[in-house]
């Protein structure tokens, strides 16, 4: 399959993402406005709304963090990517030159500052490959880094992941608590179980990062462990920015993987509201086809 997409479709995605959050996101803060019964909460919620209508209009970040780049490639059938993988990180560059992207990317031990963007791994791309699609789809997220503060990863047991999964479920709650407002809620969680812990951290991102925030898990023992975590979250009350509020949460996602007997890994991974992606299918009669849209 030849790739139909070009350089210059690539910037425009990326800096449509940049001065916009995905209109799945942006749906569920509207709804969490609609419904708010906390005043102060309600004006919050508002005014990230508001915040990003004023990004759109004025060609400016929707928010100064500019959290790092992770593009996620799924494909079927064999494609020539080379393209594609040369464009990313140059789009990248770009938008942080033009001043759609903060300068923010470092060494990770020297904290040298290229300037640009630019750097070893960045943007982290993860390829998939599932012989089912007849796409390519690609989705890129810049998630902030702010929210990274609050992730926690643990090795749980068979004992500790307890009956009707009390541990895991505590686990979550305890996490949410700690984190406070810190992670710029409302928030998106993605919750990565399984593998070892390399594997249950990727599949946090990935569930967080490219799965529409209103879809329903198709495993319906996720599904049920969604909702009620969801529930579970909200009902905390931490709300908007922490202020307090029926808000805390936007969505949660969850992803598996099989793992060792002994053990059962948890990553929790915080998303902010400021959910900056962007997704295309691209199928092999050139036909194109945008994710996370609201009809």
């Amino acid at each position: 399959m030849e790739l139909n997409i070009s350089y210059e479709e690539v910037y425009d995605l990326l800096h449509a993402a940049c001065t916009s959050i995905s209109p799945d996101a942006l749906f569920l803060m509207k709804q969490a406005a609609e419904r708010e019964t906390n005043s102060g909460a309600k004006v919050f919620l508002e005014t990230m709304i508001r915040n990003v209508g004023l990004a759109g209009e004025t060609d400016k970040p929707v928010c100064q963090s500019p959290g790092l780049p992770t593009v996620w490639i799924r494909y079927g059938e064999a494609v020539e990517l080379s393209p594609l993988l040369s464009y990313l990180p140059r789009a990248v560059q770009e938008a942080t030159k033009n001043g759609f992207i903060r300068p923010s990317i470092v060494h990770p031990l020297t904290r040298f500052n290229p300037g640009d963007s630019s750097g070893k791994g960045i943007p982290n791309i993860e390829l998939r490959q599932d012989p089912s699609l007849d796409y390519v789809e690609i989705v890129m997220s810049a998630k902030g880094c702010g929210a990274e503060l609050g992730n926690v990863a643990k090795i749980l047991t068979p004992a500790t992941l307890g009956k009707n999964y009390k541990g895991l479920k505590s686990l979550v709650l305890d996490t949410v608590i700690k984190a406070g407002g810190f992670p710029c809620p409302p928030s998106a969680i993605g919750i990565g179980i399984g593998g070892q812990m390399d594997i249950a951290s990727k599949l946090s991102r990935e569930a967080v990062s490219t799965r529409d925030w209103r879809d329903v898990n198709p495993d319906p023992l996720l599904a049920d462990l969604e909702r009620e975590l969801l529930e579970d979250i909200n009902s905390l009350k931490i709300g908007p920015a922490g202020v307090g509020g029926d808000t805390t949460c936007l969505a949660v996602k969850i992803a598996y993987a099989a793992t060792h007997t002994a053990i059962c890994p948890v990553t929790i991974n915080f998303h902010c509201w400021v959910a900056r992606r962007f997704g295309i299918r691209i199928y092999p009669d050139g036909r194109k086809e945008k994710l996370f849209q609201v009809e």
